[in-house]
């Protein structure tokens, strides 16, 4: 197209955004214009994309980070030919897949976006994807505001690109100079972005980004730069094109007051469809399996950490299945990632300590087709809970896994101890949540992770812990195991990994006392197993909860919600960790927590000595 073109297309774009905005009563009309001109020429000249087959394997990514501008991604859509006018003017009515913003309710959007800062590191984990897995020229096109570049997770982004040396990952920055209440913090200082992007390595080009021929040539000239990421700088105008709007505060997230005029402003309403270009031939390499799965096997009474048998079950893993990829946040000797890392080395990425980038770049590497495990302290996995929130909005199926749960590591202290891990990662959507007890166990949930849809969490342990079930045993997601039961049962406990094993040593000293107790292991932590728990209380009347976490949002309110149909509710009480922990051993932590075999065994007694005088 010749720069006229462009310029109409562009003009076509914001008059899409403005009537979009005004069908619904809401939206962000001058945020989508000013990056209309960006968009234009990207659509035009230099995205490859089959809109008809967007599960080709060639197709170039475009992540729109600045997600609240999706007026312009659906304009563009509209001028690829791929939504018509109809359903434009359905923009956030209900049912209609042109959300606020962009989520793969609509095939061409990877992920959901909106949540500011993201659309950066999860176009990282792309184009890593594209440069060491696939090795497919195809590029990652990551739209971005000026706002969200305060946003800490674009600078572990930005080093991480840089690091990677990924020359198929372009930045398109509009710097349009408002965000939502005012200025931004540096305004139209272009070089100001130029000058921290150069630092950390990364090739930039400033520009008029109303200049459909200066952002052509910065296009052409990201796409032809090696060995490094570049940055488009792009000074926009917010609202651009119409007076009453463009540049003013006060008009963002608004349509715009008469959209009628300030269409006729625009020079009225256009239908133009581009021929956007086709990606390249190209075939996927990651779709094979190269044999059988031979999990690692432990016997009966050995003592082997959680943590140990999910490393060594990643690695038969990815040797079974080569769309396996596993990430570490440099801790990878601690969770046991590194067993992969030496086995399968191409298809292992370090992190280092970023965890929003860890949990983006597997998001990133689920939607080119991989199935990715990503593995920190369950302590550290907090730090990324939005980039959690925004893969189950996305619809991502990637495995997490926190190692170093609990008071049960010991001496560490409170800094390293997962205890919210199980309530943050319940409270997702969709999300299943594990918590093996053995290494057999742990080693069949790893294996059973790879086909769960959604955001999966796997919470692994640091001591070592007795074997207890056999190399055969079968460990179905949303099921449990009872250790321990009879028909003389006065109370059942429930437990999950570290307690499980306190819970037993309990119950045998109970039964010394004569006093009979259920065993329960709850591995899965959500689903739950209500059946075998309701059973439990038919039979017991009480059920004692004990777990390594805050008693808040973990086991013992999943078992609670299992009661929550409407059913009489049985006796319940919790054991959980209610204080701050201190440095101590393993033993003296789970003690002061009040979650050991011998506090466990005093809540019995006590329980059962009420029941007596209570009957």
């Amino acid at each position: 197209m010749q720069d006229e073109q462009l310029t109409e297309l562009a003009q076509q774009l914001r008059v899409d955004a403005v009537r979009a905005a005004d069908a619904a009563g809401s939206g962000h009309p001058t945020s989508s214009m000013s990056a209309a001109d960006l968009g234009a020429v990207l659509l035009a000249h230099h995205l490859r994309y089959d809109f008809g087959r967007p599960e080709h394997p060639g197709n170039d990514r475009l992540v729109l980070s600045k997600g609240h501008a999706s007026p312009l991604l659906y304009a563009m859509y509209v001028a690829a030919g791929a939504v018509d006018d109809e359903e434009l003017l359905t923009f956030r009515r209900h049912g209609s897949r042109l959300e606020g913003h962009p989520t793969p309710r609509l095939p061409w959007v990877d992920v959901a976006t909106g949540s500011l800062g993201q659309g950066l590191p999860v176009g990282v984990g792309m184009a890593l994807a594209g440069k060491r897995l696939d090795q497919i020229p195809y590029r990652v096109w990551v739209l971005s505001g000026d706002s969200e570049m305060a946003e800490g997770s674009v600078w572990e982004a930005v080093e991480h690109a840089s690091f990677e040396r990924l020359d198929n990952l372009t930045l398109i920055l509009d710097v349009n100079r408002l965000g939502q209440r005012g200025p931004t913090r540096f305004g139209w200082d272009l070089d100001a972005y130029a000058r921290r992007l150069q630092a950390f390595g990364w090739h930039t080009v400033e520009i008029d980004g109303h200049d459909v021929r200066a952002v052509d040539d910065a296009l052409s000239e990201a796409a032809g730069t090696v060995g490094r990421p570049t940055a488009v700088i792009a000074r926009t105008e917010k609202g651009h094109g119409v007076a009453a709007v463009a540049d003013q505060e006060g008009k963002h997230g608004k349509p715009l007051a008469d959209a009628s005029d300030a269409i006729a402003e625009l020079g009225g309403v256009r239908t133009a469809r581009i021929e956007v270009q086709q990606p390249p031939a190209a075939q996927v390499l990651h779709e094979r399996h190269t044999g059988g799965l031979t999990l690692p096997a432990y016997d009966v009474g050995d003592k082997v950490a959680t943590r140990t048998a999910y490393g060594q079950a990643l690695a038969a893993l990815g040797s079974a299945r080569t769309d396996v990829v596993a990430l570490d946040g440099e801790v990878g000797d601690s969770t046991r990632t590194e067993y992969f890392a030496k086995e399968h080395p191409g298809r292992h990425f370090q992190c280092y300590i970023a965890e929003q980038q860890l949990v983006a770049a597997a998001v990133g590497l689920f939607t080119r087709g991989y199935v990715p495990y990503a593995a920190t302290f369950a302590a550290f996995l907090t730090r990324a809970h939005d980039f959690i929130r925004m893969a189950a909005v996305s619809r991502a199926s990637v495995n997490l896994v926190g190692s170093h749960a609990g008071v049960a590591i010991g001496q560490d202290g409170p800094s390293q101890m997962g205890l919210e891990d199980l309530a943050m990662f319940r409270s997702v959507p969709g999300s299943t949540v594990l918590y093996p007890c053995d290494a057999n166990q742990t080693a069949r949930l790893v294996a059973a992770m790879a086909d769960l849809p959604n955001v999966s969490y796997l919470r692994t342990s640091r001591s070592d812990m007795p074997v207890i079930y056999g190399p055969e045993e079968d460990f179905p997601v949303g099921g449990s195991k009872v250790l321990r039961a009879s028909h003389r049962d006065r109370v059942c406990v429930v437990a999950a990994g570290v307690t499980v094993h306190e819970a037993l040593t309990a119950a045998a000293v109970l039964e010394r006392e004569g006093i009979p107790v259920r065993v329960v292991d709850l591995y899965s932590v959500k689903p739950v197993d209500a059946g075998a728990l309701q059973s439990a209380a038919n039979d017991t009347g009480c059920l004692l909860t004990v777990e390594d976490h805050r008693t808040e949002g973990g086991l013992g309110d999943a078992v609670a919600e299992a009661f929550s149909d409407g059913r009489p509710m049985p006796r319940l009480i919790r054991l959980g960790v209610r204080n701050i922990p201190a440095s101590a051993t393993p033993a003296e932590q789970l003690h002061a927590s009040g979650i050991d075999a011998e506090s466990i065994s005093a809540a019995v007694r006590l329980l059962v000595a009420e029941a007596m005088v209570h009957p």
